[in-house]
């Protein structure tokens, strides 16, 4: 990665970085030589010497803001914002199980999270001149799951929607603001799911993959996506090959979406 991009002097910060995506960018980011910081709500045991640490909740604004200010104590700032922290944790069953504290907790965690970073620390990025944030959102803005992700997905819409306003204020401040909109992403999480529901189905994990696949439409590429796959496109964004790339959404799904 050293040799594709340079991220050399550059402060990054990357949210939900114990795992998946999140560590999959934290691993990206430096080796390009930025100097990285993540956070999740509890500290991974094997971060990486060099990488700043600090747990706290994203779904609250208390602990956005001590994230924020984590950040600008360790690092005296960020250059790079790369926003990955989600994720569904709504019971199957349509709209209609969706309470108030559902909702609440999938637009704090899926929104919100994002939008008090960015409020917090995209200001400092305006100062200097320069700067790049990265949301990652989801096709499921676009292809939503009604039995179960309803609420996840109407969250990543508005997040979607929320970056593309924010790139239009801040572009012309210096400050780039891009999208990430992956697909389904083979992560611990989804490995999980496949067994499950491969045991629930009576086939092996190949099936449980393609009962997933199955309920996207299924996926031309014929498998889901690597997190190290996203993590590249996400380090090509945040570096300066990218300098006149700025409020668009850049979709990874292996060809899930199936319109132009």
């Amino acid at each position: 990665m050293s040799g594709w991009i340079d991220l050399a002097g550059q402060r990054a910060l990357v949210t939900g970085g114990s795992k998946g995506v999140g560590q999959a960018v934290v691993a990206a980011l430096r080796a390009g030589g930025a100097k990285v910081m993540t956070s999740a709500r509890s500290r991974p045991d094997d971060l990486p010497a060099d990488v700043a640490f600090c747990a706290a909740d994203l779904s609250s604004a208390e602990g956005c803001a001590a994230l924020a200010d984590a950040a600008r104590e360790t690092m005296d700032g960020v250059d790079i914002l790369v926003n990955v922290v989600g994720g569904s944790t709504s019971p199957g069953g349509g709209f209609g199980v969706l309470t108030d504290d559902l909702w609440a907790r999938e637009i704090n965690q899926n929104l919100m999270a994002a939008v008090r970073l960015d409020r917090a620390l995209v200001p400092g990025m305006v100062a200097r001149g320069a700067g790049v944030v990265i949301h990652v959102t989801s096709i499921q803005s676009q292809l939503p799951l009604p039995e179960s992700t309803i609420a996840y997905a109407a969250a990543k819409a508005a997040l979607s929607a929320y970056s593309k306003a924010l790139s239009k204020e801040v572009t012309p401040k210096g400050v780039r603001v891009m999208r990430v909109s992956p697909g389904w992403i083979e992560t611990e999480a989804s490995v999980a799911l496949a067994e499950r529901l491969a045991e629930q189905a009576g086939t092996d994990f190949a099936g449980g993959k393609k009962i997933i696949m199955d309920s996207l439409g299924g996926i031309p590429l014929g498998r889901p996506a690597k997190p190290q796959e996203v993590a590249d496109l996400i380090a090509f964004l945040a570096s300066p090959r990218a300098a006149s790339i700025t409020g668009t959404e850049f979709v990874i799904d292996g060809g899930t979406i199936p319109t132009v």
